[in-house]
């Protein structure tokens, strides 16, 4: 992980503006701009945040782009990959047994042909989501909290902030499922949302930290988002 940081208040004013610059995005991007040019401009946004990253001075490690742990990064990013496929089975296989599990099953964005649903798998998540916010949020928030913050306080952060960012998209799947975000039942279910990513954004973190590589978070993040559009979308 990345060295000795800096402290000072003007690196905990970078680290909450980048933080409420993700967040607006994402209220941006899902209740606005929608699925245009997703991939695209999700590549673009990605690498205008690691060039502003170059600018103010993070280097390759820092943001976990270290050409010499990316070894390690694709054997952890390959066993998380592995454990994935194994859970995403067993809660396929037992869906008919577990409401929740079928609840999820049953999603509108999952109705996709052959072409459109290899497409999804192999570029937009890949691309457009894995790339993106694990340069995002791995990679760049985590090293600006570190930056001013200890670094358990900068995991919690970057995390908060990942399970926030899952807001906006949350309740554009509501709306497609045909529930009211505004509702009980809506409102729980973005609450659900929020905890679950977040869970799953410190689960990524613990692969960046324990591989030193972004490639092993956004391996995992891949196959997460992946082999869930592809269970839901066969069964």
């Amino acid at each position: 992980m990345p060295g000795p940081r800096p402290s000072g208040r003007p690196s905990l004013r970078a680290a909450l503006a980048v933080s409420a610059g993700l967040i607006l995005w994402s209220l941006i991007a899902n209740l606005l701009i929608g699925d245009t040019a997703y991939t695209l401009r999700n590549l673009l946004l990605t690498g205008g945040l690691l060039v502003a990253a170059q600018r103010a001075g993070f280097g390759a490690a820092a943001l976990g782009l270290a050409r010499e742990r990316v070894s390690d990064g694709l054997r952890w990013g390959a066993g998380a990959v592995a454990a994935i496929t194994v859970v995403i089975s067993i809660g396929v296989a037992f869906a008919e047994v577990l409401p929740a599990v079928s609840s999820l099953l049953a999603d509108e964005r999952a109705q996709l042909g052959g072409a459109a649903l290899a497409a999804a798998t192999l570029v937009r998540i890949p691309l457009g989501t894995a790339v993106f916010e694990e340069v995002a949020f791995r990679g760049v928030l985590l090293a600006v909290f570190l930056r001013c913050c200890p670094a358990k306080v900068a995991v919690l952060a970057s995390i908060l902030v990942f399970g926030l960012w899952h807001i906006a998209p949350t309740a554009v799947s509501l709306e497609l499922n045909g529930i009211a975000p505004t509702t009980p039942a809506g409102l729980a279910a973005i609450v659900g949302g929020v905890a679950i990513t977040t869970v799953g954004g410190l689960a990524f973190t613990w692969l960046r930290w324990r591989s030193g590589s972004l490639l092993a978070p956004v391996l995992a993040h891949w196959a997460t988002n992946a082999l869930g559009l592809l269970a839901a979308a066969t069964t």
